[in-house]
């Protein structure tokens, strides 16, 4: 029997695919969590064999549990399954130790097949998203310029984001410089609207 635990913060979501994945024989859905926090925590307590993760989870991401599963718990396999189909997000589940990457519309038999294929050594992405992510630059974006562009998107200020961040002001505004220059664009709005279209936040 194949363990899986899944993440998702939509509870209609995340109850309609436990159910399903429920009916196949060989598949049991030993966990289900809401919040990004509780992923490692119930992989350390459960030991599961697949994790199936939404990327936008309150609290820790599912690409940032990603890696923490890689690093804490490497038997268990992790597959993204996600709303967002943008090459940047693959990019960054693929070098965090996903072995899966899925849209949410596709089947649920094609999502129970994938848990067979990855528990059998293999890595599942979705094909258009897969050519598409080799077509797409990976980020040039430091971690930092990252956190700086995400503190951005709501329209923060620079001593908004120094506070929220613990820099100071003028740090703050050489990232934004350097991210508007990476990204060719033309102020901090645009920069982290492209980032964000491209999966780099």
């Amino acid at each position: 029997m194949i363990r899986v635990l899944l993440a998702e913060d939509q509870a209609m979501m995340r109850g309609a695919i436990a159910v399903l994945l429920d009916l196949e024989d060989d598949i049991e859905v030993v966990a289900q969590v809401s919040h990004g926090t509780s992923i490692v925590p119930t992989a350390l307590a459960l030991r599961p064999d697949v994790a199936l993760l939404d990327i936008e989870l309150p609290g820790v991401s599912g690409l940032d549990a990603a890696a923490d599963l890689a690093a804490q718990v490497p038997q268990c396999r992790v597959v993204i399954v996600t709303t967002f189909g943008r090459p940047g997000y693959l990019q960054r589940a693929m070098a965090a130790g996903a072995v899966g990457f899925l849209v949410k519309d596709g089947p649920v038999e094609g999502l129970a097949e994938a848990i067979r294929q990855v528990v059998a050594g293999r890595t599942v992405i979705d094909p258009e998203l897969a050519g598409a992510a080799l077509r797409t630059p990976p980020s040039p974006l430091t971690h930092r310029e990252r956190d700086v562009l995400a503190a951005a998107e709501s329209g923060s200020t620079v001593a908004d984001i120094a506070g929220l961040l613990h820099l100071s002001p003028s740090t703050v505004r050489n990232y934004l410089s350097d991210a508007i220059g990476k990204t060719g664009t033309r102020n901090k709005t645009e920069a982290a609207l492209l980032a964000r279209r491209n999966g780099w936040l």
